[in-house]
């Protein structure tokens, strides 16, 4: 039986990487701020991840066979965790973001070798406990943070670059259900005047993903999505059916855009994954499902 550690985590696909671990026969830490009681079966910790007394203090005696890190969003966060979980984990696993290769605009898929973390200059000094300055730089800080783990590893790390996520009756981002809205309503949808398709991944499938990665070997960066890109013409045309309404596109030059519409390139290439033993599905063959549970029109799977 492993001893596996989750930080953060309680929400979309966070809770269902707890809820297969435990299926699998792990004995799960969570560890939050307490605002939110994780599943039962777990050991619950209640730490700061941004104090490192206070994680530290937590944590204890334990060790771990694998930490799963869902909410490390800046290089000052995964100072703290290096430090902490050095001697106390066999591997640690961030999760990561396609946003890491924000700089990256390429008619093909990319490979996890175009962002290496071993090149990435990490600045500690930078205001990241300001929320608009992390969410402004969302991309920078999670590239950075891989930095540090690779940089000056304490424990064998793997970065899961996820896909743009799709699916589950309690998808919190409203990305859909703003899509949905206007289709309902005949409202226009504001998109790029040059609109790129993107990679996706189900929200059951990431989860899936996550818990497989425990028991490899590899370290590293993986990218994480599933097969086929989709246009914001393909998730609309799902939603045009779930609603039906019709997508009215207005192509901008300038200004805010919807969600799922982009200026540049946001495919990834899931090869490294393939080769290390795990198949992704296809998205087109998921779309509809995903686009029914998250406008409650179908059943969730978990």
């Amino acid at each position: 039986m492993r001893e596996i550690c989750v930080i953060g985590g309680n929400r979309y696909f966070g809770k269902r990487l707890t809820a297969r671990l435990l299926d699998s026969g792990d004995r799960v830490t969570v560890i939050n701020r307490g605002s939110s009681a994780p599943p039962a079966g777990v050991t619950h910790l209640i730490a700061d991840r941004d104090d490192e007394d206070s994680l530290r203090a937590a944590i204890g005696s334990r060790t771990f066979d694998v930490v799963f890190d869902q909410v490390c969003y800046t290089p000052r966060q995964a100072e703290i965790a290096r430090r902490v979980f050095a001697g106390r984990t066999g591997r640690y696993v961030m999760t990561s973001t396609v946003e890491v290769y924000e700089y990256e605009h390429s008619a093909t898929l990319v490979r996890e070798e175009a962002v290496d973390p071993l090149t990435v200059n990490v600045d500690l000094t930078a205001p990241w406990d300001d929320p608009d300055f992390r969410e402004e730089h969302y991309g920078e800080g999670k590239r950075q943070a891989e930095a540090v783990l690779a940089q000056n590893p304490a424990f064998p790390y793997v970065s899961v670059r996820v896909a743009h996520v799709l699916g589950g009756d309690d998808d919190f981002t409203g990305r859909v259900d703003h899509y949905a809205t206007r289709i309902r309503a005949g409202e226009p949808i504001a998109v790029p005047a040059e609109n790129h398709p993107a990679t996706y991944v189900h929200v059951a499938e990431i989860a899936e993903f996550l818990a497989w990665t425990a028991g490899q070997d590899f370290t590293g960066p993986v990218n994480a999505n599933a097969y086929g890109a989709l246009s914001t013409t393909d998730i609309c045309a799902v939603i045009e059916h779930e609603t039906g309404g019709k997508a009215e596109f207005l192509p901008v030059e300038i200004g805010e855009t919807s969600p799922f519409s982009f200026a540049r390139s946001y495919g990834m290439d899931n090869s490294r994954a393939a080769e290390l033993g795990y198949t992704f599905s296809r998205a087109a063959e998921w779309l509809p499902r995903a686009i029914a549970e998250t406008l409650g029109s179908g059943k969730e799977v978990r």
